[in-house]
């Protein structure tokens, strides 16, 4: 697999997912704007490569900015977090690797110059990484011990390395289950309006030698009724202190229909995924999109002109839906407000 994203010292390397999978190609970044239009126009996805690369994005404008006084470092640190906080709404990771970026800035800015700060952050965004994949590993094998030898795996989206900084939530669950010797095979959704499940987890099993069969969103329901699923696994964006998951749109028909055939749905997150200041999934702010991701593809342009169009990126699916989510501190089966709460240890067991 081509990593999704390599820090030079200098700069960070993007893998372009807009032009995947028939060019490999690279967004070069230098400073915090740089990063949050990349987040922004999708050249990196997924929630925990977002927050990974939102680390990256400040250590890069603290190393832009190092020969400033501290005033004007601060200052200009401060204006970056907020450009890349607006890059986009939904992902908790986002905010999670700034607040964490913040938090260092804040405790060290009285008593370090800038140069010295740079490199504190630099080490920091390099930590969130490596701290991403390690999880990704952890959550991988917990998540391997519930998948049955011969399994059929419906995904939806993209909640593979391409979506974190290695080895994937979702996915990275179905690679683990691989090397632990169990024959899986995946069906991917190809997943409306950006195809990330066409494009990209098609991709990323086919790198692998994983056998996967692509459909439309709308065949999920058949495959299911026919027999031919036995099992759905998708990653998250951001999962309400219940348990309410908000992830890519169109995930939560796909959780109604598991529900209704009486099929395990797994959602795979790292913790930083968990929003507890967040009660229920109703207070998750939903993404609404730009109408041309709706009418068309690339040039292609299928839709009357003047028709309205709807484009929310996310849906959210109700806790009472999901039968585990799978982190790397453990699985939760049945994941609601106790549940959760006892794995921050905010409760005892």
């Amino acid at each position: 697999m081509h990593p999704t994203m390599t820090f030079t010292g200098d700069r960070l390397d993007l893998l372009d997912q807009r032009r995947l999978p028939h060019h490999v190609g690279k967004v070069e970044c230098r400073s915090a704007l740089e990063v949050a239009e990349a987040i922004k126009g999708m050249v990196v996805r997924g929630a925990p490569a977002i927050g990974v690369a939102a680390a990256y994005g400040v250590a890069l404008e603290a190393l832009r900015c190092q020969s400033m006084s501290s005033a004007d470092f601060g200052g200009a640190l401060q204006t970056g977090m907020g450009v890349l906080a607006a890059s986009r709404p939904t992902a908790v990771n986002l905010f999670w690797a700034l607040d964490r970026m913040r938090k260092l800035l804040t405790a060290n800015s009285e008593v370090r110059r800038p140069d010295e700060l740079a490199s504190y952050l630099v080490r920091e965004a390099v930590s969130i990484h490596a701290e991403d994949v390690e999880a990704n590993e952890r959550m991988g094998a917990l998540g391997a011990a519930l998948i049955r030898d011969g399994s059929r795996i419906l995904t939806h989206c993209n909640a593979g390395a391409l979506a974190t900084a290695g080895h994937g939530t979702a996915l990275g669950v179905i690679r683990s289950a691989v090397r632990a010797g169990k024959k899986v095979s995946v069906i991917a959704d190809e997943t409306r309006p950006l195809m990330q499940g066409a494009r990209l987890t098609a991709w990323e099993m086919q790198q692998d030698g994983i056998p996967v069969t692509l459909i439309t969103d709308s065949m999920s329901g058949h495959m299911m009724a026919t027999g031919e699923v036995d099992v759905v696994i998708v990653g998250a964006d951001r999962v309400a202190a219940n348990g309410d998951t908000a992830n890519k749109i169109g995930t939560y028909g796909v959780a109604v229909l598991a529900h209704r055939h009486g099929i395990p749905f797994y959602v795979a997150c790292p913790i930083s995924t968990i929003d507890l200041s967040t009660p229920t999934g109703n207070g998750i702010p939903i993404e609404e999109r730009l109408a041309d991701e709706v009418i068309g593809f690339g040039a292609e342009r299928w839709t009357p002109d003047g028709v309205r169009i709807r484009n929310p990126a996310f849906d959210v699916t109700p806790s009472a839906l999901i039968t585990a989510m799978i982190t790397e501190k453990g699985v939760i089966q049945h994941p609601n407000v106790d549940a959760i709460a006892r794995l921050f240890g905010r409760i005892s067991t």
